[in-house]
């Protein structure tokens, strides 16, 4: 069997083929995103930090804030790269919980910092261990709703995270791409002096090829040598993007909770269905993913994909070797194909 990684998967389609793998909602856009497009020449460079309209929109969004709490990112992924190279320096320790987004590892690796792992059970942190590790760290970050698991840590637990950071002075680093898709309660925002808090458009307005994040945090210092950085890096944001992204901020809630009721109904279904195949999963409580237990799931990836044509991703990618995520990012009778497909293999096995 040939060496597995993400990017074998990411973009492949074909006939035939159901991609429970990327995280990328099928769910059309906006139509109001659209609407800058015919006429727009604006197109020299803009600002580091990000457009003026785009940040003070969300601004507004986010009370407390002001548009210079702000920078706009090509995706959450550059914001959470720029962050973690500027907090802390080498060897540092950069707390994560365990199942955790693939990408996480990597770029506290690749920024010569170390991932410190705190134990979950049925994906909630355990917070007697967090409290334990969280000494050894100069930076936490957490991730609620979850990739891989789409659980939501208990707003007990946030708290007790939000106190124990600030009383140590160390940044906590918010992930919340997924804070508009949860089914069960309002999202909890952590929040405090050394909060720096990730987002973006592309899971909320179904964006992501657009490339469009931000990052925002109290501490102006830490803001002004983020834009430093990225003065030297990707320089300003796609000046376009920023257009569409803030035709985004003025479309009505009830186009999120509209979708919110559809990502709930296809969660019902491919958790249902998973169950009903004997497999031992957690509930998701928000965003679109479901991590099942799989036994030789490196076998099974590489089967579903070869002889079923059903894309799935590794655990292992995830800190979670035993098991497979996959995204509930298709339509109802994809997922119940897909379904039928896993079945027949379990079976043959």
């Amino acid at each position: 069997m040939r060496n597995l990684s993400p990017s074998m998967f990411i973009g492949v389609a074909g006939k035939g083929v159901l991609s429970f793998g990327s995280g990328q909602p099928d769910l059309p856009p906006p139509t109001e995103v659209y609407s800058c497009l015919a006429n727009y020449k604006a197109f020299k460079y803009g600002l580091i930090a990000g457009e003026t309209n785009l940040r003070e929109a969300l601004a507004k969004e986010y009370r407390g804030y002001t548009k210079d709490n702000f920078i706009i990112t090509n995706g959450a992924s550059e914001a959470l790269d720029l962050v973690i190279r500027a907090v802390g320096k080498p060897n540092d320790n950069v707390l994560l919980h365990t199942p955790y987004y693939y990408s996480y590892r990597p770029l506290v690796e690749m920024n010569y910092r170390k991932p410190l792992f705190v134990r979950t059970y049925k994906g909630k942190i355990d917070i007697d261990d967090f409290e334990e590790n969280v000494h050894k760290a100069k930076a936490v970050l957490i991730n609620s709703p979850s990739n891989p698991t789409g659980r939501i840590q208990e707003i007990k637990t946030l708290k007790i995270i939000e106190k124990m950071t600030d009383d140590l002075n160390i940044p906590l680093i918010s992930d919340e791409v997924y804070k508009d898709l949860i089914y069960e309660r309002e999202n909890y925002m952590l929040s405090g002096r050394h909060v720096i808090t990730i987002n973006s458009f592309s899971k909320t307005f179904s964006m992501c090829g657009l490339r469009i994040g931000y990052l925002f945090s109290n501490d102006k210092s830490l803001v002004q040598k983020i834009i430093d950085m990225k003065s030297h890096t990707s320089m300003n944001t796609s000046i376009i993007t920023q257009e569409m992204a803030y035709r985004a901020t003025k479309v009505p809630r009830s186009f999120v909770k509209s979708q919110v009721r559809i990502w709930k109904e296809r969660r019902n279904i491919i958790y249902r269905g998973m169950t009903e195949l004997g497999l031992d999963l957690w509930k998701p409580e928000g965003a679109f993913y479901v991590l099942p237990k799989i036994k030789k799931p490196r076998n099974f990836v590489w089967d579903m994909f070869k002889k079923h044509k059903v894309i799935t991703y590794l655990g292992e990618w995830f800190g979670a070797p035993e098991r497979v995520r996959f995204s509930y990012a298709l339509d109802t009778d994809k997922i119940e194909e897909g379904l039928k497909r896993v079945k027949k293999y379990l079976e043959k096995r």
